[in-house]
């Protein structure tokens, strides 16, 4: 059996015994395989505090899949006189995915007599539309953002950012005619 003095061979060789046979290596490969080991970016990082994309946030943080896609268009929703509510958002925003929640809480109380419309802005032209049935016409730049259109057309509510469930509820509740909390 013959050993070799890693001094040797290389400056950048060490010794590492096998089953009382020795080998050198190189430290550079074991660099390499602890770089790999410990600093691969992994894609599961995405999460509700922070803006990355990791799925349909209504389907992941609201725990609602049913809300996307829109079952019905707005135009059909003004054909037929029904109040639409609807929530421009990203999927990889942090606001969105806070907002989500809530979206899906109002869909409890008022899904089914109210078009729940939620909208990727992704999937918007780039230019608003002049007709108010397209949704295009409503959105103002900035997610989340909340229009709630009344029976007759008439948008009652256009709020930027999280609104909280009481203000969109009193303003269903002015829709409905039901009296305030």
């Amino acid at each position: 059996m013959k050993f070799y003095h890693c001094s040797d061979l290389s400056p950048l060789k060490i010794r590492v015994g096998f089953s009382g046979r020795g080998k050198c290596w190189s430290i550079w490969v074991w660099l390499i395989l602890i770089s790999f080991l410990f600093l691969s970016p992994s894609p599961c990082f995405a999460g509700i505090n922070d803006d990355h994309f990791d799925g349909n946030i209504y389907a992941l943080y609201a725990g609602n899949g049913s809300l996307i896609p829109p079952k019905v268009s707005l135009s059909d929703s003004l054909r037929l006189q029904k109040p639409a509510l609807l929530v421009f958002y990203l999927d990889d925003s942090r606001d969105c995915k806070h907002y989500s929640e809530v979206v899906s809480n109002l869909q409890s109380y008022y899904g089914r007599v109210t078009d729940f419309i939620p909208l990727n802005i992704d999937s918007l032209p780039l230019s608003p539309s002049p007709e108010l049935s397209d949704p295009s016409h409503y959105f103002r730049g900035k997610v989340p953002q909340t229009v709630l259109i009344d029976q007759s057309g008439k948008v009652v509510l256009d709020s930027i950012g999280n609104v909280p469930f009481d203000g969109v509820d009193a303003q269903f509740r002015r829709v409905f005619g039901l009296p305030p909390l």
